[in-house]
């Protein structure tokens, strides 16, 4: 079983000529040597400036950096996200729309507790902002701590979805299915549109900005199956998933626990009726093997 202690490592979230989104922003360490605790610390590499792509635990934000094939309501959980951090009056490159040029204040201290970096060399954290940790500490994340994250706030407000992996303790992650369960029964956010169980796909226009919001997940996986239908393959998203997953350099079929019980693959919860792409499974139900 995982142990619920995380490393306290204290900082400043920067916001300034970076591209934050609803569920990432960059975080400067204190004292960048504690990173070298973490599980897989070999994976964490530091930007010239210091900085670091953060990865929250426990949730994940419809897609913004996708162009004009982002995601509905991508902005709006990045605006969401800001907001609860206390960033105000952020502006955007013209040219960038993603990318901030300026933000009042620029950063904003908090700490994250982390255990280890993921397969891409982010941190997996839980945020705070206010609350009062020695940097370097092991902290026992409780029921009540973890209620203070900010992963915890932005199920709350509905503006992310629920990310389980088998890599976070089992007590976080049915306290964050009770959260997330809560947005998703008064509606809230995504849960307001969310058409997972059951969409078109035929084009990248079914689920872009202005198509269906689908599990953010699905959604990488859908676009990169699409520009492969462009270019010539032959196959619905279960077969691609299966094609692209027999490179061990590319593995886009993950393992998915269900109920907590039973092992399956990705494509096996995936079955298209023609046009319509339907998910077989209760998103708060799964939790994704860590790679």
């Amino acid at each position: 079983m995982t142990a619920p202690y995380y490393l306290a490592i204290k900082g400043d979230f920067v916001l300034v000529g970076k591209e934050p989104d609803g569920d990432s922003v960059r975080f400067v360490a204190h004292t960048p040597n504690l990173f070298h605790q973490l599980h897989r610390a070999y994976r964490i590499k530091l930007s010239r400036d210091g900085s670091i792509q953060l990865r929250f635990e426990g949730i994940d934000a419809p897609e913004l950096h996708y162009g004009n094939e982002a995601q509905p309501l991508g902005a709006e959980a990045r605006d969401t996200l800001l907001k609860l951090m206390g960033f105000t009056d952020v502006e955007y490159a013209p040219s960038q729309p993603t990318r901030v040029t300026s933000a009042e204040p620029a950063s904003i201290p908090g700490t994250i507790l982390s255990q280890a970096a993921e397969a891409y060399g982010r941190p997996i954290s839980y945020l705070f902002l206010h609350q009062e940790f020695t940097d370097g500490s092991w902290v026992e994340i409780d029921k009540n701590l973890l209620q203070q994250t900010l992963n915890a706030q932005m199920l709350q407000t509905g503006m992310a979805y629920y990310l389980g992996y088998t890599s976070t303790p089992l007590a976080h992650r049915q306290q964050l299915i009770e959260i997330a369960n809560e947005a998703r029964s008064a509606h809230k956010g995504v849960w307001q549109e969310d058409t997972t169980s059951d969409f078109v796909l035929n084009s990248q226009s079914d689920i872009d900005t202005t198509g269906q919001l689908i599990y953010p997940k699905l959604f990488r996986r859908a676009t990169d199956y699409l520009k492969a239908v462009d270019k010539g393959f032959s196959g619905n998203l279960e077969d691609w998933i299966l094609s692209v997953s027999q490179s061990p350099s590319r593995n886009e079929n993950d393992a998915v626990v269900l109920h907590n019980t039973t092992e399956v693959h990705l494509s096996d919860l995936l079955e298209q009726r023609n046009s319509h792409v339907i998910f077989q499974a209760d998103l708060l139900d799964i939790t994704f093997v860590e790679k």
